[in-house]
């Protein structure tokens, strides 16, 4: 499994480049919240792991541009790691929780104390 940020941005990948096949790099980089290096190292993993593929076209303004197309692999990918980014954000659903309740117990001791001096 990889690590978590990783998890996150390739999932986020996946979603945005289904949703808007036509973006640019630049413009993957602001949706994911990351660089344009790593946007491109992104782009470049998926392609690789045959997830994605580059499709050529004609833009509006006459000039060649790319269109990436979830393949039937990426497609697979994309529903697997949606499970696992629902684990982990379940698992850290649980640890918040339970964070606040220690910190409300420590809260009410605190005013309990207060109360009793």
């Amino acid at each position: 499994m990889m690590n978590t940020s990783s998890l996150e941005v390739n999932f986020k990948a996946l979603q945005v480049l289904e949703k808007s096949p036509q973006i640019n790099q630049r413009e993957l980089a602001a949706a994911l919240g990351v660089s344009l290096g790593k946007a491109n190292y992104c782009i470049k993993a998926l392609l690789a792991k045959g997830q994605i593929k580059v499709q050529n076209f004609k833009n509006s303004q006459n000039k060649l541009a790319y269109a990436y197309v979830l393949t039937p692999v990426g497609i697979a990918a994309r529903a697997d790691l949606t499970l696992q980014f629902l684990q982990v954000k379940l698992a850290e659903y649980e640890r918040l929780k339970a964070d606040i309740e220690k910190l409300k117990l420590q809260v009410e001791n605190i005013s309990a104390n207060a109360r009793s001096k």
